[in-house]
C-alpha cells in the first residue's frame, strides 16, 4: 500500500535504518565540518568533500562558512562573554535547549568575515546550497515518505533534531560542563564519556580543546574515537590524509642534558607533560603527606587533589581560599604546586629568545634536583629526556 512505501520494511528495520541515516550525518559534522573546514586538521577528496555538503543540505540545511565561523569563534573566544555558546557564561539549560537557536544568532556578518575564511564559495553553494537552505531539508522529507510511507514523518523527524540535540545541545552545553578531564587546557571543555558511537568521537572535547589541530580526539587507551575509525578507512582508499594527528615531541631513553630541542618538545607536548606531572609528582606526594594533615582538612583530600592541578584561571574563589589555607600549612605540597608554575611559565610567556627558556628550564631541573623530593628529582631527569620526533 502506498502508506508503506516503496520499501515495506518492518519497525526494527526502520529503526536501523533511522539510526543509520543519522550516523552519516554525524560523521559528515565531524569529518567534514569539524576536523576539515574548521580546523583544517583533515583532508578530504574532492568527491567525498561534496557528498558531506551534500548531505548536511539535505539533512540539516548546515551552511558551511556560518558553522566554521561560529566554531572558531567558540575556541578563539571559549568562556567569554564573546564566546557564542558557553555554558558557563550563559548557563547549561540553554545552551542545551536553545543551542541551534545561539548558532542562528551568532552568525553574524562580523563573525563570518574575521572567522569564516577558507570555506566554499563555488557556484554550487551560492546557488543552491546557500540560497536554497531549506529545499534540502524539504527534499529529505520527501524522500523519505516516498520510501518509507507514514514511517518517512518520524524518521524524518528524527533526521532533523539529531544535531540540534547531540552535537548543539550535548557537546557544546554538557561537554563543557560535565565529565572528566586528561589536560589542564584553559576552558572548562571536558571528555563526556571514552566511547559515544551517536557523537563520533565529538564526546572526546577535552582532548580537542587540548589540541584543536589533530585530527584524532582520542588520547588514552580506552578511549574510542570512531571519527578517526572513519578517517583511517577512507585513508586506506585515498579519500582522506590526516594531519598533525601526534605530538612531535617524544621521551629518548638515555638522554641526560637539557638542549634546546628538549625545550621545544615539552612546549610542544605540554599539556601531557603537566598531565605527568600530576601523576608522577603531585599525587603522590600528596598521598605521603596526607598523614600530616590537620583533621578538618583530611575529609577534603580529594577535593584538594584536583584542585593542586587545576588551571588556575578556572578555580573558584572559594575554592582558591582553601587551597592556600592547605599550601599555607604544608611547605612541600607548596614546593611542588610552585614548581608546577614555573615549569608552565616556561611555554607560556611570549617573545623570550630560545637561548633564555633554555637557561629557565635548565635552572628549573637544577632546582628540582636539589628539593630532596624524590618524585621531583625524578621528573627533572624525565624532562631532561625530551626531544623532538625526527620527521
Amino acid at each position: 500500500m502506498w502508506y508503506n512505501g516503496l520499501l515495506d520494511l518492518p519497525v526494527w528495520q526502520l529503526v536501523l535504518v533511522a539510526l543509520g541515516l543519522t550516523h552519516v550525518t554525524i560523521v559528515s559534522v565531524t569529518l567534514y565540518l569539524h576536523r576539515h573546514s574548521a580546523h583544517n586538521s583533515l583532508d578530504l577528496n574532492p568527491v567525498l568533500k561534496h557528498f558531506f555538503r551534500f548531505w548536511l543540505w539535505l539533512t540539516t540545511s548546515i551552511n558551511t562558512k556560518e558553522w566554521t565561523a561560529i566554531h572558531r569563534k567558540h575556541h578563539a573566544m571559549c568562556e567569554t562573554e564573546n564566546d557564542p555558546h558557553s555554558p558557563v557564561v550563559r548557563g547549561l539549560k540553554k545552551v542545551v535547549l536553545e543551542g541551534a537557536e545561539l548558532y542562528a544568532e551568532a552568525a553574524t556578518p562580523e563573525t563570518l568575515e574575521r572567522y569564516g575564511q577558507r570555506t566554499p564559495e563555488d557556484w554550487v553553494e551560492r546557488n543552491l546550497y546557500s540560497r536554497h537552505r531549506t529545499l534540502g531539508i524539504a527534499l529529505m522529507a520527501v524522500i523519505n515518505l516516498a520510501l518509507f510511507g507514514v514511517h518517512g514523518i518520524w524518521i524524518w523527524a528524527l533526521q532533523m533534531m539529531w544535531i540540534p540535540v547531540w552535537a548543539a545541545g550535548v557537546i557544546n552545553g554538557i561537554g563543557h560542563y560535565f565529565g572528566y578531564r586528561n589536560f589542564e587546557c584553559s576552558d572548562n571543555a571536558r571528555n563526556i564519556v571514552p566511547l559515544a558511537i551517536f557523537i563520533g568521537g565529538e564526546e572526546l572535547h577535552n582532548n580537542h580543546h587540548t589540541y584543536p589541530n589533530s585530527s584524532k580526539l582520542s588520547r588514552r587507551w580506552f578511549e574510542v574515537d570512531i571519527g578517526w575509525g572513519y578517517i583511517r578507512l577512507f585513508q586506506l582508499f585515498g579519500l582522506a590524509k590526516p594531519k598533525g594527528y601526534r605530538p612531535i615531541a617524544h621521551s629518548v631513553p638515555g638522554k641526560l642534558d637539557v638542549d634546546v630541542e628538549t625545550v621545544q618538545a615539552i612546549a610542544n607536548n605540554r599539556f601531557d607533560i603537566m598531565r605527568q606531572y600530576r601523576k608522577r609528582v603531585m599525587e603522590p606526594v600528596l598521598r605521603q603527606q596526607k598523614h600530616l594533615m590537620e583533621d578538618e582538612i583530611k575529609p577534603r583530600y580529594r577535593q584538594f587533589r584536583k584542585l593542586l592541578s587545576r588551571e588556575v584561571t578556572l578555580i573558584k574563589p572559594r575554592d582558591q581560599e582553601q587551597l592556600e589555607t592547605l599550601l599555607e600549612k604544608n611547605a612541600v605540597l607548596r614546593q611542588i604546586y610552585e614548581k608546577s608554575h614555573e615549569l608552565q611559565a616556561l611555554w607560556r610567556r611570549r617573545g623570550v629568545k630560545p637561548q633564555e627558556k633554555l637557561h629557565a628550564l635548565m635552572d628549573w631541573c637544577r632546582d628540582a634536583e636539589a628539593s630532596g623530593i624524590r618524585y621531583l628529582e625524578d621528573f627533572a631527569a624525565h624532562l631532561k629526556s625530551y626531544a623532538l620526533r625526527p620527521m
